[in-house]
């Protein structure tokens, strides 16, 4: 990557970290102490960053757009609450530390969840809309909620743990990649070009990137969690096992060079959506 865009991205993870702080309630309550383990303790930022640059590549106030990449990162904080529950995934451990039922309780993780996917949307309704536009405003809220839920990624989720392993076809089970990892990651994409104002065109394009970055985001992350071993909890399908690896990094590489394609066909240059698709590949 080059560094100068390392750099820029960096500074937008600070950013938003900075004001995820900032967002999240502080309290004597072990709620409030869950929500903020849950959000705090780590993690890429990979969705607000790609919310973040696929806005200011259209020429949108970076300012502006953050409360919108934070509320992104809220919602997939939440979904990693629920999904870590003993009910649904039953992993004990989250970015090298306790889960945060492990840490706070089930009955505790289960309301720092739902805390967490009200105050998204919370921060995006009282956020000034970006260039005074509360149409686009508006459109970006329906995509980032239609594609969080039960059409989206608690869709995925509902698939991942009730579809039978007998029932479970290769069109299946890349549904599931689909709704569960990318549909939040091409809501991200899409919402940021829809506050700045993109075409339609150029909407649809960044749609087809995204799907291509959630694919292989979550191929990648199956093939990291391979390699993992004894480790790494088998929760659900994954595409190693489904394919082999030898398979599955063919399909990763594919999905990194259709997202490059696709993002050739916006009429800007965004050579930050290019670096976070291409960072992707396995070195």
């Amino acid at each position: 990557m080059i560094p100068g865009i390392r750099n820029g991205l960096q500074a937008r993870r600070e950013a938003v970290d900075g004001e995820l702080r900032r967002l999240l309630p502080a309290g004597p309550s072990s709620l409030h102490e869950a929500v903020r383990y849950a959000v705090l303790s780590g993690g890429k930022r990979f969705r607000p960053l790609l919310l973040l640059c696929a806005g200011e590549g259209f020429g949108a106030d970076g300012a502006e757009l953050l409360p919108f990449g934070c509320a992104v990162e809220l919602i997939h904080n939440y979904s990693l609450v629920h999904d870590d529950l003993p009910s649904m995934d039953n992993d004990d451990f989250r970015r090298g530390l306790p889960s945060c039922h492990k840490a706070y309780g089930e009955a505790v993780a289960l309301l720092a969840g739902d805390g967490l996917l009200n105050l998204a949307f919370e921060v995006m309704a009282d956020a000034p809309a970006p260039g005074g536009r509360p149409d686009r405003k508006e459109r970006a809220i329906r995509e980032i909620g239609r594609a969080s839920g039960s059409r989206g990624m608690i869709l995925g989720q509902w698939m991942d743990i009730c579809i039978p392993a007998a029932d479970m076809t290769a069109a299946v089970f890349e549904e599931i990649m689909r709704l569960k990892t990318g549909a939040l990651i091409t809501a991200a994409v899409k919402a940021g070009a829809i506050l700045a104002g993109a075409s339609d065109p150029a909407l649809e394009a960044l749609e087809e990137y995204g799907r291509h970055v959630g694919q292989a985001f979550q191929i990648r992350d199956d093939i990291m969690d391979a390699g993992a071993g004894a480790g790494k909890k088998a929760s659900g399908p994954n595409c190693v096992h489904f394919y082999g690896r030898e398979e599955s990094v063919r399909s990763l590489r594919e999905h990194v060079e259709a997202a490059a394609a696709a993002l050739r066909r916006v009429p800007c240059a965004i050579p930050e959506l290019e670096c976070l698709a291409s960072d992707l590949a396995l070195r």
